[in-house]
Protein backbone atom coordinates (compact mmCIF):
# COMPACT_ATOMS: atom_id res chain seq x y z
CA UNK A 1 0.00 0.00 0.00
CA UNK A 2 1.47 3.49 -0.83
CA UNK A 3 2.22 5.46 1.83
CA UNK A 4 -0.44 8.37 2.86
CA UNK A 5 0.28 11.81 0.98
CA UNK A 6 1.34 13.38 4.45
CA UNK A 7 4.45 10.95 4.67
CA UNK A 8 5.39 10.78 1.01
CA UNK A 9 8.78 12.04 0.26
CA UNK A 10 10.28 13.04 -2.61
CA UNK A 11 12.28 10.00 -3.37
CA UNK A 12 8.84 7.89 -2.45
CA UNK A 13 6.95 10.22 -4.98
CA UNK A 14 9.49 9.35 -6.98
CA UNK A 15 9.23 5.86 -6.90
CA UNK A 16 5.77 5.40 -7.01
CA UNK A 17 5.77 7.28 -10.09
CA UNK A 18 8.17 4.96 -11.71
CA UNK A 19 5.94 2.01 -10.62
CA UNK A 20 2.74 4.13 -12.28
CA UNK A 21 4.90 4.53 -15.71
CA UNK A 22 5.90 1.17 -15.71
CA UNK A 23 2.44 -0.40 -15.55
CA UNK A 24 0.53 -1.57 -18.17
CA UNK A 25 -2.42 0.97 -17.90
CA UNK A 26 -0.15 3.95 -18.18
CA UNK A 27 1.91 2.24 -21.01
CA UNK A 28 -1.14 2.24 -23.23
CA UNK A 29 -2.12 5.58 -22.12
CA UNK A 30 1.39 6.53 -23.40
CA UNK A 31 1.68 4.38 -26.80
CA UNK A 32 -2.25 6.31 -27.56
CA UNK A 33 -0.62 9.41 -27.01
CA UNK A 34 2.31 9.44 -28.75
CA UNK A 35 0.50 7.49 -31.61
CA UNK A 36 -2.28 10.50 -31.98
CA UNK A 37 0.92 13.15 -31.36
CA UNK A 38 3.10 11.45 -34.64
CA UNK A 39 2.78 13.34 -37.88
CA UNK A 40 0.60 11.60 -40.21
CA UNK A 41 2.03 10.18 -42.95
CA UNK A 42 1.17 10.31 -46.53
CA UNK A 43 -2.13 10.08 -48.25
CA UNK A 44 -3.43 6.97 -49.96
CA UNK A 45 -3.35 7.22 -53.61
CA UNK A 46 -7.26 6.89 -53.62
CA UNK A 47 -7.86 9.40 -50.41
CA UNK A 48 -9.71 12.54 -51.47
CA UNK A 49 -8.09 15.77 -52.72
CA UNK A 50 -7.29 18.76 -50.05
CA UNK A 51 -10.70 20.60 -51.05
CA UNK A 52 -12.83 17.35 -50.83
CA UNK A 53 -11.82 16.42 -47.36
CA UNK A 54 -12.41 20.08 -46.51
CA UNK A 55 -15.68 20.61 -48.03
CA UNK A 56 -16.51 17.19 -45.80
CA UNK A 57 -16.30 19.27 -42.50
CA UNK A 58 -19.16 21.55 -43.70
CA UNK A 59 -21.24 18.61 -43.33
CA UNK A 60 -20.31 18.79 -38.95
CA UNK A 61 -22.00 21.09 -37.01
CA UNK A 62 -20.38 24.55 -35.71
CA UNK A 63 -21.03 23.65 -32.02
CA UNK A 64 -19.36 20.62 -32.66
CA UNK A 65 -16.27 21.40 -34.19
CA UNK A 66 -15.94 24.44 -32.10
CA UNK A 67 -16.06 21.98 -28.86
CA UNK A 68 -13.65 19.82 -30.40
CA UNK A 69 -11.16 22.71 -31.18
CA UNK A 70 -11.27 24.08 -27.78
CA UNK A 71 -10.83 20.29 -26.43
CA UNK A 72 -7.57 20.27 -28.08
CA UNK A 73 -6.63 23.13 -26.75
CA UNK A 74 -4.42 23.10 -23.26
CA UNK A 75 -5.63 23.99 -20.02
CA UNK A 76 -4.42 27.78 -18.67
CA UNK A 77 -1.72 28.08 -16.72
CA UNK A 78 -2.87 28.85 -12.99
CA UNK A 79 -2.98 32.33 -12.42
CA UNK A 80 0.55 34.00 -11.20
CA UNK A 81 0.47 34.89 -6.84
CA UNK A 82 -1.78 31.87 -6.01
CA UNK A 83 1.01 30.69 -3.45
CA UNK A 84 1.59 31.83 -0.15
CA UNK A 85 5.03 34.58 -0.06
CA UNK A 86 8.17 33.02 0.68
CA UNK A 87 7.20 32.86 4.79
CA UNK A 88 5.00 29.60 3.19
CA UNK A 89 7.87 28.42 1.56
CA UNK A 90 9.48 27.73 4.98
CA UNK A 91 6.59 26.90 7.06
CA UNK A 92 6.08 22.89 7.78
CA UNK A 93 3.48 21.39 5.04
CA UNK A 94 1.09 20.48 7.59
CA UNK A 95 0.51 24.26 8.07
CA UNK A 96 -0.76 24.34 4.69
CA UNK A 97 -3.66 21.44 5.27
CA UNK A 98 -6.48 24.13 5.59
CA UNK A 99 -6.14 25.18 1.91
CA UNK A 100 -7.19 21.67 0.89
CA UNK A 101 -10.85 22.16 2.41
CA UNK A 102 -12.97 22.28 -0.90
CA UNK A 103 -10.08 22.43 -3.26
CA UNK A 104 -11.90 21.41 -6.66
CA UNK A 105 -10.13 17.75 -8.43
CA UNK A 106 -7.42 19.17 -11.57
CA UNK A 107 -5.92 17.58 -14.20
CA UNK A 108 -2.33 16.65 -13.76
CA UNK A 109 -1.14 19.34 -16.34
CA UNK A 110 -2.82 21.98 -14.50
CA UNK A 111 -1.07 20.60 -11.36
CA UNK A 112 2.06 20.78 -13.04
CA UNK A 113 1.25 24.30 -13.75
CA UNK A 114 1.15 24.56 -10.00
CA UNK A 115 4.02 22.27 -9.10
CA UNK A 116 5.86 25.13 -12.40
CA UNK A 117 5.07 27.92 -9.86
CA UNK A 118 6.18 26.63 -6.79
CA UNK A 119 10.03 26.31 -8.51
CA UNK A 120 9.53 30.11 -9.75
CA UNK A 121 8.51 31.76 -6.49
CA UNK A 122 10.20 29.52 -4.06
CA UNK A 123 12.65 28.39 -5.65
CA UNK A 124 14.52 25.12 -7.01
CA UNK A 125 17.50 22.84 -5.69
CA UNK A 126 19.34 19.77 -6.19
CA UNK A 127 20.06 18.35 -2.87
CA UNK A 128 19.24 14.72 -2.96
CA UNK A 129 16.99 13.72 -0.16
CA UNK A 130 15.61 16.81 1.24
CA UNK A 131 12.06 18.20 0.49
CA UNK A 132 13.60 21.05 0.78
CA UNK A 133 16.34 23.69 1.46
CA UNK A 134 16.85 26.49 4.31
CA UNK A 135 14.83 28.69 2.13
CA UNK A 136 12.25 26.41 1.37
CA UNK A 137 13.45 25.92 -2.74
CA UNK A 138 12.15 22.68 -3.66
CA UNK A 139 13.68 20.17 -6.02
CA UNK A 140 11.04 18.83 -8.43
CA UNK A 141 9.45 16.23 -6.84
CA UNK A 142 9.31 17.95 -4.11
CA UNK A 143 7.24 20.58 -5.97
CA UNK A 144 4.76 18.33 -6.79
CA UNK A 145 4.33 17.63 -3.36
CA UNK A 146 4.42 21.39 -2.18
CA UNK A 147 1.35 21.61 -4.94
CA UNK A 148 -0.46 18.71 -3.87
CA UNK A 149 -0.22 19.92 0.33
CA UNK A 150 -1.23 23.57 -0.63
CA UNK A 151 -4.50 22.13 -1.91
CA UNK A 152 -4.14 21.74 -5.76
CA UNK A 153 -5.18 18.05 -6.99
CA UNK A 154 -5.40 14.91 -4.79
CA UNK A 155 -2.40 12.10 -3.87
CA UNK A 156 -3.40 10.00 -7.23
CA UNK A 157 -3.34 13.52 -9.77
CA UNK A 158 0.41 14.00 -8.29
CA UNK A 159 1.58 10.57 -9.01
CA UNK A 160 -0.01 10.97 -12.22
CA UNK A 161 1.46 13.78 -13.12
CA UNK A 162 4.80 12.95 -11.92
CA UNK A 163 4.56 9.92 -14.51
CA UNK A 164 3.85 12.30 -16.88
CA UNK A 165 7.50 13.21 -16.13
CA UNK A 166 8.50 9.97 -16.26
CA UNK A 167 6.96 9.67 -20.15
CA UNK A 168 8.49 13.05 -20.85
CA UNK A 169 12.44 12.14 -19.50
CA UNK A 170 12.17 8.63 -21.16
CA UNK A 171 11.48 10.64 -24.47
CA UNK A 172 14.47 11.99 -24.14
CA UNK A 173 16.76 8.99 -23.67
CA UNK A 174 16.62 9.26 -19.42
CA UNK A 175 16.36 6.04 -18.12
CA UNK A 176 16.96 6.77 -14.62
CA UNK A 177 14.18 8.30 -11.67
CA UNK A 178 13.41 11.76 -11.45
CA UNK A 179 15.45 12.53 -8.08
CA UNK A 180 18.64 11.45 -10.16
CA UNK A 181 18.28 13.89 -13.00
CA UNK A 182 17.11 16.40 -10.95
CA UNK A 183 20.42 16.60 -9.11
CA UNK A 184 22.92 15.66 -12.23
CA UNK A 185 25.91 17.25 -12.52
CA UNK A 186 25.34 20.74 -14.20
CA UNK A 187 21.42 20.52 -13.82
CA UNK A 188 19.56 24.64 -13.50
CA UNK A 189 16.06 25.59 -12.42
CA UNK A 190 16.05 26.56 -16.12
CA UNK A 191 16.26 22.52 -16.92
CA UNK A 192 13.87 21.82 -14.43
CA UNK A 193 11.19 24.52 -15.68
CA UNK A 194 11.59 23.31 -19.67
CA UNK A 195 11.09 19.87 -18.14
CA UNK A 196 7.96 21.00 -16.54
CA UNK A 197 6.75 23.20 -19.57
CA UNK A 198 7.50 20.08 -21.90
CA UNK A 199 5.41 17.66 -19.96
CA UNK A 200 2.13 20.25 -19.11
CA UNK A 201 2.29 20.33 -22.83
CA UNK A 202 2.29 16.55 -23.27
CA UNK A 203 0.08 15.84 -20.53
CA UNK A 204 -2.40 18.34 -21.69
CA UNK A 205 -2.58 17.11 -25.33
CA UNK A 206 -3.46 13.88 -24.10
CA UNK A 207 -6.23 14.97 -22.68
CA UNK A 208 -4.69 14.91 -18.99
Amino acid sequence: MSPSASLLTPDTLDREAAALYESATWQRIVTDWTAAASPTTAPAPDAPPDTERWRALLSVPVDRLVADALDALPPPLPAERRLPGRLGAVLPDRLHAWRRVGQPELRPSVHLGYARLVLTEWGWQNAPYKLRDARGARCVCGALLAAHRLGYGSATTMNEAAAWIMAELRSRGWRDLIGPWNRAPGRTAADALALLDATIHRAAHAGH
